[in-house]
Parts: C-alpha cells; structure tokens; sequence
C-alpha cells in the first residue's frame, strides 16, 4: 500500500496522499463499491482515473470508513454519514482525502506549462503578483488553481466562478501559508490555505479562517 503522505493539519484534520502504483486490478482487491459508484468507475474510459478512484477508496479505509460511508449530493460534493467533512482528489500519479470536523477542500495538480495558456480563466485581481520568470510563473499560478479549486470545492455551490468570485491573496512562493476569500451574493468568507510541492505536484487544501 503506497501510502504518500500523512499530514497531521490539527488535532480534527488529517490528509492522507496515495501514490498511484498499482494497476486498476490490484486497487480493486478487497474493496466493496456501492451501486452508484460502481457504475461511475465502470463508465470511465480512462484507466488512470479508474486508479485514482479505487486509490481514494484505498484511502477511506485508512480514515476507518468504507465506500458505504461516502455519499454525494446534487452538486457532486462527497460527504460522509457520520457528519465529519471531506474533500476528495487524485491527479495523475497521486490521490489524496481530506477529512476534518470543518468544511475542508483539497486539490492536487501537476506542475505543467499549459497552465499559462489558461491562467486567463481563473486569475483576476491575482495578476498583479505573478512573478515573470518561467519556473516560479508556473509554481504560483498552480497554487492559484489549487487554491480556487479547494475553495469551490468547499463552498460548493452552483454559480460560483474562479474568476469573479473566489480571490487569493498575495503570497510568497517560499512559504506555505497564504490567505482567500469567496465573495458572493454579497457574502464574504475568508479561508487559510496551505500547498506543499512535491514531485513535480502541488497539493493545496484550505480551511475556515479561524482566529
């Protein structure tokens, strides 16, 4: 069991990372689906998103829960039956649950270059503090998605855009903590946001901002 990562966030949030090695077959080994989800990963084309999602599954039975305990709602938000909160993603090689007492997001994305071509559709008033040089460019414009993909993921409400409504404040690539807020239907929230990188990934998960 390739079991990445643990991360202690505090004493009611844990993230658990799962490297993706196994193929789809031995992932499948000893765990039980539900109806509805047996069908979303017998409907998926492609191989790597079948892993990541019995990878998850993989992950749950760390956290003591089963695919049973796991349930989504009409936006497609996971929740769990005993009412703790979780946050659910896999990219590529890697797969990681979030789980706390608070609403939580979490996302994992790959470092990539494409990411330039399409910064235009999620950053707005971030402009003014992306740096021009090419490596660190592509480093905090990775943490800007992650961060609004964590944040959408845990406000999760329809209507919501990366753009217009979902603002990360500036942050220095060095250190790991930054700060974002939600502004909508003339509502502002504000959240802590954390990354970590690792090969080649940046993983961002955000929480309830707490004084």
């Amino acid at each position: 069991m390739p079991l990445y990562k643990t991360i202690t966030v505090n004493e009611s949030t844990t993230i658990f990372i799962w490297k993706i090695e196994e193929s789809y077959e031995v992932l499948s080994q000893g765990i039980k689906l539900t109806p509805y989800c047996q069908k979303r990963v017998d409907t998926m084309k492609s191989d790597i998103h079948k892993r990541g999602f019995m990878s998850v599954r993989h992950l749950l039975a760390l956290c003591r829960y089963t695919d049973f305990d796991l349930y989504y709602d009409d936006f497609g938000k996971p929740h769990l039956i005993d009412g703790k909160h979780i946050s659910i993603t896999h990219s590529f090689e890697y797969a990681s649950v979030i789980v706390s007492d608070v609403p939580v997001g979490i996302d994992i994305e790959k470092q990539r270059k494409k990411i330039e071509r399409i910064a235009h559709k999620f950053v707005a008033s971030e402009k003014n503090f992306i740096p021009v040089q090419k490596e660190n460019k592509i480093r905090v414009l990775t943490v800007i998605w992650g961060a609004k993909e964590s944040l959408y993921k845990l406000y999760a409400t329809a209507g919501l855009s990366f753009e217009k409504n979902i603002h990360i404040m500036p942050f220095d690539i060095k250190k790991p903590f930054i700060y974002g807020s939600i502004d909508y239907k003339n509502k502002i929230s504000h959240y802590e946001i954390t990354f970590t990188e690792f090969d080649g990934f940046t993983c961002v998960y955000a929480l309830p901002y707490s004084n």
